[in-house]
């Protein structure tokens, strides 16, 4: 008998994972690739693919249990698919090796990568304001803040509140050089929370018991549904939206794709709007490069990108997932759409790997096969820019030549774009060099 261990493979940049579904049994016979184990990071759903075959003797974890690279699985005989072993050997029972600690006795609270923060306190307020609690020497945190008057008017003159500084004087008293530094940390912040003290307080939701209105039903979001819903959360308060809307005529593209549709299935490709749409985005990518780009942790550069990946948005029965085509910009539409084949297959069986949805620097959101005219697609963070696109539809377009209304296929366009990056002429540049590029299928082949 040889006893071989089946550890948790390479998953990326994660600490833990959870176990959501075992799919062997104790005695169960596997083969190569056959899959083992369901797992659940903070973006998707994979199978762990056995290494070899064999019989399984043991089953190191359960569902709810969390593992990472190198957790021990199961503990398999693989006897049956190797080579008989030598007599000297024969006789020496094999022992089986140690077996690494299971993810389920690791006791470390390490919370999911992608939960959100708890709300910071409010920290800033309008100088216009006068902070009510700045006057006292007992703040809202119950923490006794030692400062002389003169500092607690100038921190009332800043709306900062004291409770929240650390002051550098003797016995931690602040000084007005505490309260500088500490308003100079806030606003080199580029996040959203640096600026929760301004306006009107934030209202939390009610509670409201809705039974008592009449029959309900809890169903729980999937964890893909919750953890996405805290990333577009967050995305949506950290990048102040613009969406540009357009139009495109894409009339004799969608006559030159119909043409080629023999010629793709002889590949065995599926040949859709989307692989000549992610053909555009790159060509105006290449154009405007500011969109290719992300702001930097300080908020003070921008960091652009010499490579086009390019993710879609992709519906499962688990919720939204963004797997990434890599270099966009050195396929043919041929090759893009047999990758966006083999990635939404993996995305709806929920084998999708950590790294293929990783490193995008431009995301399309496609809703055109479902309906819809126009939406606002919110950005994928740390990505600048997202494209939605629409069901398109045929329109009467007035030709200039003939003195006629034409029967042309329109395409809607939505460009939602960071404005801290991106203005709003540059969007409605980009939008209409998609539009250019879109309605010359020779253009777009260039």
């Amino acid at each position: 008998m040889t006893i071989k261990e089946v550890l948790v493979p390479d998953i990326g940049n994660f600490d833990s994972v959870d176990v959501i579904e075992v799919l062997v049994n104790v005695g169960d016979v596997v083969s190569k690739d056959d899959s083992l184990v369901a797992l659940e990071s903070d973006k998707a759903s994979m199978h762990i693919p056995a290494p070899f075959g064999g019989t399984v003797k043991e089953v190191k974890v359960k569902v709810g249990d969390k593992v990472s690279e190198g957790s021990l699985i199961l503990i398999v005989d693989a006897s049956e698919t190797e080579a008989p072993a030598k007599p000297a050997e024969a006789e020496k029972p094999v022992a089986p090796p140690a077996p690494a600690t299971p993810a389920a006795d690791v006791k470390v609270d390490i919370p999911e990568p992608t939960r959100p923060a708890p709300e910071p306190p409010k920290v800033i307020q309008p100088a216009s304001t006068p902070n009510p609690i700045g006057a006292s020497a007992i703040v809202a945190s119950g923490k006794l803040a030692h400062a002389s008057p003169s500092v607690r008017k100038f921190a009332r003159e800043l709306g900062v509140d004291l409770a929240l500084v650390q002051g550098s004087g003797r016995k931690n008293r602040i000084l007005q050089s505490d309260v500088q530094a500490f308003v100079k940390n806030e606003l080199a912040k580029p996040r959203s929370e640096s600026m929760a003290g301004f306006g009107s307080p934030s209202l939390q939701m009610p509670v409201i018991d809705f039974s008592q209105y009449g029959k309900i039903e809890n169903k729980p979001l999937s964890r893909i549904k919750k953890l996405s819903g805290a990333n577009l959360h967050r995305n949506w308060v950290t990048a102040p939206h613009v969406t540009q809307f357009d139009e495109a005529d894409i009339t004799d593209l969608e006559d030159f794709r119909k043409s080629m549709q023999s010629e793709a299935e002889k590949r065995g490709v599926k040949l859709t709007l989307l692989a000549f749409l992610m053909k555009a985005v790159v060509n105006a990518l290449r154009a405007y490069p500011n969109f290719n780009a992300s702001l930097s942790p300080t908020g003070e550069e921008l960091i652009l990108k010499q490579y086009y990946h390019v993710g879609f948005a992709c519906d499962t029965p688990d919720g939204l997932v963004v797997p990434v085509i890599r270099d966009v910009n050195q396929k043919d539409v041929l090759e893009i759409a047999r990758d966006l084949g083999e990635l939404s297959a993996k995305a709806r069986e929920r084998k999708l790997k950590v790294e293929e949805m990783q490193g995008g620097c431009f995301t399309i959101s496609s809703l055109g096969g479902i309906g819809g005219t126009a939406f606002t697609p919110i950005i994928n963070c740390p990505e600048v820019a997202i494209l939605g696109v629409s069901r398109s539809s045929v329109k009467p377009v007035y030709n200039s030549q003939t003195k006629q209304f034409d029967p042309r296929l329109i395409l809607p366009l939505s460009l939602s774009y960071d404005h801290r990056v991106i203005d709003g002429a540059d969007g409605a540049r980009f939008t209409s060099h998609l539009r250019m590029m879109l309605s010359d299928v020779r253009r777009l082949l260039l």
